[in-house]
């Protein structure tokens, strides 16, 4: 479905003022920071900033809300025959990059790390990914939307990327976000077998 002029024109602004927020925090501390230096930064109104959102808080998450949005498109995108978790895989190696996950995800990562008043705005950003994965999934397999099945997998997969997230970020980033969270949803894939016991 072709997106609309209005429509683009609202979700650039949305992104904007989400840039602008998490790059402030991340600059100055979200303590620091008002919405009135968000707005100004994405050269909108303050009025404005609270059309698209309720908080500062609620912006510095968005980044990740729209990374996780641009997962479920191209998943949709993905070839209908192709495993899921293959799927998967491939679209995540798409949006890290051949070598590096991108910036803004990071940063956010380590500001919600920091700042425990940003983890409910993560978890209700992360309710919202993960409904719309589901959908997605659910049109993959045919299956209805609230089926057991794809609701089941969008979780799985949403807790099996931010555990991956975590382990990598806690191992001074020395391997590679991509072949970490490869072996999470690969462990999703058989059943979180432990290796030993493997067949």
């Amino acid at each position: 479905m072709t997106t609309g002029l209005r429509e683009r024109k609202k979700l650039r602004t949305r992104r904007e003022l989400g840039t602008a927020a998490l790059d402030l925090a991340v600059r100055h501390g979200l303590a620091e920071v008002t919405v009135e230096q968000i707005a100004e930064a994405a050269e909108v109104s303050p009025r404005t900033f609270f059309n698209y959102f309720s908080s500062k808080e609620e912006a510095v998450v968005a980044a990740g809300v729209e990374h996780a949005r641009e997962l479920a498109d191209r998943l949709a995108a993905r070839p209908a025959d192709e495993a899921v978790m293959a799927s998967l895989r491939a679209v995540m190696r798409e949006l890290l990059g051949e070598t590096a996950p991108p910036k803004e995800w990071v940063a956010q990562v380590r500001l919600v790390r920091a700042n425990p008043a940003l983890l409910p705005h993560q978890l209700a950003a992360h309710a919202q990914i993960e409904h719309s994965l589901q959908a997605v999934l659910a049109g993959r397999t045919g299956l209805a939307p609230d089926d057991l099945h794809p609701a089941l997998t969008a979780a799985a997969v949403m807790a099996a990327i931010r555990v991956a997230t975590d382990r990598w970020l806690g191992s001074d980033e020395h391997d590679d976000l991509g072949d970490v969270i490869d072996d999470a949803l690969d462990l999703l894939a058989t059943g979180l077998r432990h290796p030993s016991r493997a067949p």
